[in-house]
Formats: structure tokens, C-alpha cells, sequence
């Protein structure tokens, strides 16, 4: 009787979700924002993505005030240090969420209903953490991507300086040079500048926006120079220098952490492995008859 109560809860909860996904299109069109939305999500995500996106876009304003302003701006960080993967919106972010929490929620009554709690578990996990997975993936690739492509850049930048260019105008040159994530950083700084915003605070916002150890001594060190009065090719050449090592240091650490892990691996299953192999050549090798051990003859 339980499992026939829970299928019927099943079946009335999904028919419901679907229902009232069906009535909300018919009956209401998308708010202007949220069309825009969608619109330019839909020409730089995937297939999957877009699908995802139609789902749970009229959800997306239900979604962000159960987050809260806090945590929106939270997750405004996170996607500017992600780099807006897709042209990824906190709008589109919210519909994913949407989308993916109503997976969770359907697949996690299926589960109940077959009594599976660990299936339950997973799907829940899945539906609250899905919109995610893909955005810390996109600040870890990110993040490793300017911080190879800084040293390189601060190099060339002092090339530019040294040549005569003010600090502006070198950063200017050498951005419009250079494609990717650091380039598309500095004209996003650039551009604030443009606008009136101080140097000072725009190189803030460009700490802010990524969460990178590399980053954030390249600011420090160009503030500091600039309020000591320190040459400016000279600061960016220690920078670019001071990054290499640190870049070899972090190197030599993950060489170490590297054997001791080869290590337990090989202990944890080549060596078995290997010993089973040597003992059932040996075994097989003496022509023992198992069968006359075995029966105590």
C-alpha cells in the first residue's frame, strides 16, 4: 500500500509540474528582460544549455528572491570571475537552477517511491548543485589560463613602456594585441576608465573580479609603484619576474605532492595485483590437485 501511495503521489506531482509548466506558457509571455535573456543565451550556449535555459527561464525572478540580495551579488562575482561563460547571465544562472531543482525534486519523489534513499540523495545533490558545477569549473580554467598568460603579457607591457608609450597608452596597445580572458580583463578596465572611474579604482575592480594570487600581486605591486614613484618598466619586469618564481616554487610543490600519491597507488593496487599474479603462477605451476585436497582424499 505505501509503494502504491507513493507512486500516486509521483505520478500526480509530475503531471502537476507539467501541467502548470504548460498552463504558465500559454497564459503569460516572458517578461522583456527575460526575453533578452534567453534570446542572447540562445546564440552562445549549447543545445543542452538552451533547453535548460527555455525550462526554467519563466522560474528565474521566483529563484533569485529566494536567494536574496547577498547571494546574488555572490553569485554576480562568481560569474564575472568565470568570465560569463556563454554569455552566462545571473538571469540564465537562476533558470538553470530552476530547471535543475525541478529534476531534482521529480527524480527524488521516483526514487522515494522505489524506496531508493541513495538515489534520492544523488538526484537532490544533483539538482542543487548542477548549476554550479559548471561555473567552478569555468573560475578554475579561467584563472589558470591568466595567470599563465600574465608574466608574458607584463614582459611585453614593459617593452612597450620602456619604448616611450605612457602606461595607458601601452595597455591599451598591448590589450587589443593579445585575445582571452586577461586581455578581455584589462578592456573591461580600460573601458572603465573611460568613464571616468580612477585608475586606482578600476585596477580594484580588476582584483575583485579574479579570485587570482597572481592578480592580486600584480595590483599591489603597480599601486605601490605608482605611490613610491618607482619606474614603472622596472615594476612590471620584478612583477613578471616574481610570478616565474612563484609559478617554479608552486611547480616543484606539485612535483613532490606527485610521487607520494604514484606511491600509494602502487601499493594500493599494482602490488596486489602483481603478488595474486606470482602466487597463481606458482599455484597453477605445481600441478596440485585441487580436487583431491579439497574432498580430504
Amino acid at each position: 500500500m505505501l509503494a502504491l501511495l507513493l507512486a500516486t503521489v509521483l505520478g500526480a506531482s509530475v503531471w502537476g509540474v507539467f501541467a502548470g509548466v504548460r498552463m504558465y506558457r500559454a497564459e503569460t509571455e516572458l517578461p522583456p528582460d527575460l526575453a533578452v535573456a534567453l534570446e542572447v543565451g540562445a546564440t552562445r550556449a549549447g543545445p543542452r544549455q538552451r533547453a535548460v535555459d527555455r525550462v526554467g527561464m519563466r522560474f528565474a525572478p521566483l529563484v533569485l528572491r529566494l536567494m536574496g540580495p547577498s547571494l546574488v551579488d555572490k553569485k554576480r562575482r562568481k560569474l564575472d570571475q568565470a568570465g560569463n561563460p556563454g554569455g552566462l547571465t545571473i538571469h540564465r544562472y537562476a533558470a538553470r537552477r530552476a530547471a535543475y531543482g525541478m529534476f531534482g525534486i521529480v527524480m527524488g519523489l521516483a526514487g522515494l517511491a522505489a524506496g531508493s534513499v541513495v538515489f534520492t540523495l544523488l538526484v537532490a545533490a544533483f539538482g542543487w548543485f548542477a548549476a554550479d558545477l559548471g561555473l567552478w569549473q569555468a573560475i578554475r580554467d579561467r584563472k589558470r589560463v591568466i595567470e599563465r598568460t600574465l608574466p608574458d603579457f607584463l614582459d611585453v607591457l614593459a617593452v612597450v613602456v620602456s619604448a616611450g608609450l605612457g602606461f595607458r597608452q601601452a595597455l591599451e596597445r598591448v590589450a587589443d594585441r593579445y585575445t582571452g580572458p586577461w586581455a578581455d580583463e584589462l578592456r573591461i578596465t580600460l573601458r572603465q576608465m573611460d568613464m571616468g572611474v580612477s585608475r586606482r579604482q578600476a585596477f580594484d575592480e580588476l582584483r575583485k573580479r579574479n579570485g587570482s594570487e597572481q592578480v592580486d600581486q600584480f595590483v599591489t605591486a603597480l599601486q605601490q609603484g605608482e605611490e613610491l614613484g618607482a619606474p614603472i618598466a622596472e615594476t612590471l619586469i620584478q612583477i613578471a619576474t616574481d610570478m616565474r618564481r612563484t609559478d617554479a616554487q608552486n611547480a616543484r610543490r606539485k612535483a613532490a605532492k606527485t610521487v607520494p600519491k604514484a606511491t600509494v597507488t602502487t601499493i594500493a593496487f599494482l602490488l596486489p595485483g602483481t603478488l595474486i599474479l606470482i602466487v597463481a603462477t606458482f599455484i597453477l605451476g605445481s600441478d596440485t590437485d585441487f580436487g583431491s585436497v579439497l574432498n580430504g582424499d
